[in-house]
């Protein structure tokens, strides 16, 4: 569906036969519709006198063969009730509020004439969107955009889900060529907000799948915004298996004189007949350790597990995967990206033996296939969910099996309300024997794990939470919890702190002084003791590969718990501790309050110098004597006058002390140029030492040889210029031994060091320019001679 098929044509002249007859013209199939939709707009007077009960198959209805054709290749050839008493009026054109129990085949019920309207009114793409179907949970949205494109693939009709966690650049440009639309909330309100391609102006007809969650309070702005630019001409239907009927929604949904089609209004019970109800009772901090031992004993079946929040399914599910409890397991909840949601769910209802564990995201209206048990192990916030929740099982001619957990407090309120709604719900206990406790292992899991240590905190903190929250105080009461037990058995070492609990508890600690306790609230909490440590003491490594018929029993079979005789001993032991209030740590900020009740100032540090006075600090004090006056004053009011004169010595004092900063900072400057400069010119004297010690490590045989050389000029004369040279030389020298005569200021014995080996080095070197300056044969006629007369 989605693709508009491409359609043969026929022209005028058809080939010829042998005989020379024609063939017969097929009509144009706009033809062929305009007379199928004449028929079906004439038979539908028949609708008006036709009994429900008497119709036993879809052709007994005014639908086109397109919708007849899908109907029976998906499967769908008898209908169901709510779909027998809905589609008489909403194929008429009539507003329907339809309420039946959970898989009575709603769905379809609504599918059905949705396609028909379009189909009647020759609906096309350029006409834009005809048929809007809201949804409050996307699985559900992809759920019936499934069944749609099964039942309506026959039609040229073009369908969109739009969900929220999808690409909002690829539906925004596509979004104006839908007719039929599937969406949530919140993604459909960002369209009409913020899409300018998007118009619905022209649409046909409403659905709402699940009502009374799309009118509750969680949607009652957006959909009042939705609501608001719908035309008031349209058709509205309204579906779900809890449906209301209060006056002010139906209103605000459009309706316009609705017929109610309650199917199972006047049944003995508002559950599906096939599907068996219990309940355990078990405290707050066995819960784990029943899930975990009903899944070990389960392990051939498909379960699905009912958690209150996000972040104890988190937990919950990496918490079963570390410990492998022998079928795969699987975490559906709102925090998930849209394409790991969608992909779990395709998965869990592709497995024939799994668990999934899930918040309220999958309670309505999702058909999961064959599940087998729904198990709550919170226990729901009130009647309505509870229904949606144990309707996942026991679908049409199914049978399935519900488990609720209720907690010692929760189980006398919660119980009176499923009694009022019709609901038979019995009690069974449970084989202890058979209880596998896995505590242990998981606090081993969690030393190894950090993140799962965190996400075990998270998973405690949003229980509680979900507890205080929760409108119903008579069931949701968080005195009643063990805190302490329940961390334990989340396979946390050490409680962690929860400060709005800590609030509570001592307000009703403090009201319950003046009244007394009930006399049986001290022997259930010692019942709960000795049921955790009974449980504790559990072998949690042994399987037990029996099947779970001994695993729950009825309560008359067996029951759990100590004897009277035993409670009154426990209770008269532990009376006393009950009596004993706890004190209250002493926190960083329950200290510093005190200290500023009494005016007492912390944490200021006081400098005096040399003679005692205080040295004020300008970056938090004032220091002009005018500001230490008015301090000192505690004048109540403002003088402007004499805060602007405060002000102007206060900017006296600031530019003193910004002057001595830059003073400070130039002096500091020179300070490290003139160590620069000290820096280098050390250097330089050590390179020089350097290199008179490399001239001094001259070899004393070469050296002694060339000590012992006559000068050349005796013996080959030199020029005029070299003499001239040497008077001058010669000049300078005694010119210096006069200033040497002078009377001269002292040396420093380094310094004359230093000049002693400045001389020493340049006479070397005056020597060996001597030598060569002379030619190779010279210099060797030269040292030739030298050596005979030293012979």
């Amino acid at each position: 569906m989605g693709m508009k098929k491409k359609h043969k044509t026929f022209s005028k002249r058809g080939p010829r036969n042998a005989k020379g007859s024609n063939f017969k013209y097929k009509k144009k199939k706009s033809d062929v519709e305009k007379a199928e939709i004449s028929l079906l707009e004439s038979s539908k007077t028949k609708l008006d006198g036709l009994n429900p009960e008497e119709i036993e198959s879809f052709r007994v209805l005014p639908l086109s063969k397109k919708t007849l054709k899908g109907l029976r290749e998906a499967g769908f050839t008898v209908p169901t009730k709510v779909q027998r008493q809905s589609l008489i009026f909403s194929l008429r054109g009539q507003d329907v509020v339809a309420a039946a129990k959970t898989g009575s085949g709603k769905t379809l019920a609504f599918i059905i004439p949705l396609l028909e309207l379009l189909y009647h009114k020759k609906w096309t793409g350029m006409d834009g969107l005809g048929v809007l179907v809201i949804t409050p949970t996307r699985e559900l949205a992809y759920q019936i955009f499934e069944v749609l494109n099964k039942v309506g693939k026959e039609h040229d009709f073009s369908a969109g889900l739009v969900i929220g966690g999808k690409d909002l650049k690829y539906e925004w440009n596509r979004i104006s060529s839908c007719n039929i639309m599937i969406c949530t909330p919140g993604r459909l309100l960002q369209h009409m907000t913020e899409n300018a391609e998007f118009v619905s102006d022209n649409v046909q007809m409403l659905v709402l799948d699940e009502a009374d969650q799309c009118l509750s309070m969680g949607f009652a702005d957006t959909m009042n915004c939705i609501l608001e630019e719908l035309p008031s001409e349209r058709q509205t239907l309204l579906f779900s298996a809890t449906q209301t009927r209060d006056v002010k929604d139906l209103i605000r949904a459009g309706c316009n004189n609705p017929i109610f089609c309650s199917v199972h209004e006047h049944s003995k019970t508002i559950t599906p007949k096939s599907l068996q109800e219990s309940y355990v009772l078990c405290s707050a901090h066995d819960k784990f350790t029943f899930l975990w031992s009903f899944i070990r004993h389960h392990r051939k079946h498909k379960i699905l597990v009912f958690l209150a929040t996000c972040k104890q399914v988190q937990y919950y599910f990496h918490m079963l995967c570390k410990l492998q409890p022998g079928l795969s397991v699987m975490g559906l909840h709102g925090s998930m990206h849209q394409l790991r949601r969608m992909a779990v769910y395709d998965e869990f209802c592709r497995k024939k033996h799994a668990v999934l564990i899930a918040t309220d995201v999958a309670a309505r209206g999702l058909d999961i296939p064959a599940v087998d048990w729904v198990v709550q192990v919170d226990c729901p916030e009130d009647v309505t969910t509870y229904i949606h929740r144990v309707g996942r099982t026991a679908r049409y001619s199914r049978s399935g099996e519900a488990i609720l957990l209720l907690t010692p407090s929760e189980e006398p309120a919660m119980l009176d309300c499923l009694k009022a709604k019709n609901i038979p719900i019995e009690k069974i206990d449970v084989d202890q024997s058979k209880l596998q406790g896995a505590n242990v292992k998981m606090e081993i899991v969690l030393s190894k794990y950090n993140n799962l240590k965190e996400e075990a905190v998270r998973a405690f903190k949003s229980y509680l939470k979900h507890v205080v929250l929760m409108r119903n105080k008579k069931v949701f009461d968080v005195a009643s919890i063990d805190l302490d037990a329940l961390a334990r058995s989340l396979g946390l070492v050490v409680t962690p702190r929860v400060r709005f609990i800590e609030k509570q508890l001592k307000q009703k600690s403090g009201s319950n002084t003046t009244n007394p306790a009930p006399a049986g609230t001290s022997t259930q909490s010692n019942t709960n003791k000795a049921l955790t440590s009974r449980l504790t003491t559990l072998n949690f490594g042994a399987d037990d590969s029996d099947e779970d018929d001994d695993f729950l029993s009825t309560a008359k079979d067996q029951n759990i718990g100590l004897s009277e005789e035993d409670s009154q001993d426990t209770e008269v032991v532990e009376e006393p501790q009950k009596t004993q209030s706890k004190k209250k740590p002493l926190t960083k900020y329950a200290v510093v309050k005190k200290l500023l009740k009494k005016n007492i100032q912390v944490n200021q540090r006081v400098i005096f110098d040399e003679e005692g006075e205080e040295i004020l600090d300008p970056r938090k004090q004032q220091i002009s004597q005018a500001a230490r006056k008015e301090q000192k004053e505690d004048v109540t009011g403002i003088n402007i006058s004499k805060l602007k004169q405060i002000m102007h010595e206060e900017d006296k004092v600031d530019k003193k002390i910004h002057a001595s900063k830059l003073k400070e900072k130039n002096w500091e400057k020179k300070r490290k140029e003139k160590q620069k400069n000290t820096k280098l010119r050390n250097d330089d004297e050590a390179e020089f030492e350097d290199d008179d010690s490399e001239d001094d490590d001259v070899d004393d045989s070469t050296q002694a040889i060339i000590d012992d050389l006559p000068d050349p000029n005796k013996y080959y004369g030199g020029d005029s210029r070299e003499e001239e040279e040497e008077e001058e030389e010669n000049d300078d020298d005694d010119e210096m031994e006069d200033e040497m005569a002078q009377p001269q200021p002292k040396k420093s014995v380094k310094r004359k060091a230093r000049e002693q080996a400045r001389e020493a080095k340049k006479a070397r070197q005056a020597q060996s320019n001597t030598l060569e300056s002379l030619p190779v044969d010279e210099q060797e006629q030269l040292a030739l001679f030298l050596l005979r007369n030293k012979h």
